[in-house]
């Protein structure tokens, strides 16, 4: 069953990545990023009032404790390292095409799987290295395709922020599986709403100073911001999506290495309705390096599971 909310929740961030594109093209970042990081909050607000008045009991779905700082402070951490993806994958899918952007963010689970291997000294099986070389190569083949519309892998900037945001994801990737782990099994044991509400918050004002601070004083001499109804659809997608995520990871038997797998095949709806939406070129090359991607994941699960 968790595999299956794992799915569902790739779906959902499919139609996000898309709604993020349609709501940046020749608009600013650092607003579209705020707006979302405050509808969001907006949504798991309530939660938060609801249980704290006692409204919502513990056996709901949407139950969401507070604990204090020696809790908080575990949340505040992976709020400054998703809003720092966010920041990077922002700017990366603005300017690039998302047929490009889509197969570098489904290497996510590589480099959790290498995060792994560096961090919790795991070892990878013949299964997991042929997984880890398909992604390498599916890399250097859409690095080649990206030439041919003038996207430099080496030197692009935005294609570096993309790779960092994609870094910074599966950093949170690792980073949520020690939050979520129970306390015997050497993780924090955190529930899994509290996680998902604090750290929306935490964002919200984060980028709020962003917003206020560095973005304000000189958008006079940046992009200039205008709404768009994608905005609202990007917070619904993600709130949606990241809540069927954490509640796959609450399951009995739920394999963070598999679920972040499941969660990349987004890809295929972000790249089939972006090829739709936006009419970007050279596809059925793409299209290969993609299944290069897939077939990566198809190998790490198999030496996983």
């Amino acid at each position: 069953m968790w595999l299956t909310f794992a799915f569902i929740s790739a779906f959902l961030l499919g139609f996000y990545d898309v709604c993020k594109k349609k709501s940046l093209r020749n608009n600013a970042v650092i607003p579209v990023l705020w707006l979302n990081t405050l509808i969001c909050s907006l949504i798991f607000l309530p939660f938060i009032l609801l249980t704290a008045t006692g409204h919502i009991s513990q056996e709901s779905l949407f139950y969401t404790p507070t604990h204090g700082w020696a809790v908080q402070k575990y949340i505040l951490l992976k709020s400054c390292i998703v809003l720092s993806s966010w920041i990077f994958g922002y700017f990366g899918i603005k300017h690039l095409p998302i047929t490009i952007v889509g197969p570098i963010n489904a290497t996510r689970p590589v480099m959790s799987l290498v995060g792994a291997l560096l961090i919790f000294g795991e070892r990878l099986n013949l299964c997991q290295w042929i997984g880890v070389l398909l992604a390498i190569v599916s890399i250097y083949f859409l690095s080649r395709n990206g030439k041919k519309e003038g996207i430099d892998f080496k030197r692009d900037k935005w294609v570096f922020f993309v790779v960092l945001s994609a870094l910074l994801g599966a950093l949170s990737g690792l980073y949520d599986k020690y939050l979520m782990a129970p306390m015997e099994n050497g993780g924090v044991g955190l529930p899994r709403m509290e996680v998902q509400s604090w750290y929306n918050l935490y964002q919200f004002v984060l980028m709020l100073f962003v917003l206020l601070f560095l973005w304000y004083p000189n958008h006079k001499r940046t992009t200039p911001f205008h709404w768009s109804w994608y905005i609202i659809f990007i917070s619904i997608f993600l709130s949606a999506a990241d809540f069927v995520y954490f509640y796959s990871l609450s399951l009995d038997g739920a394999m963070i290495a598999v679920v972040s797998m499941a969660r990349r095949s987004s890809v295929v709806v972000s790249f089939l309705v972006g090829a739709m939406v936006f009419h970007e070129k050279n596809l059925k090359r793409k299209a290969l390096d993609l299944a290069l991607v897939l077939l990566g994941m198809f190998f790490l699960w198999l030496g996983t599971s």
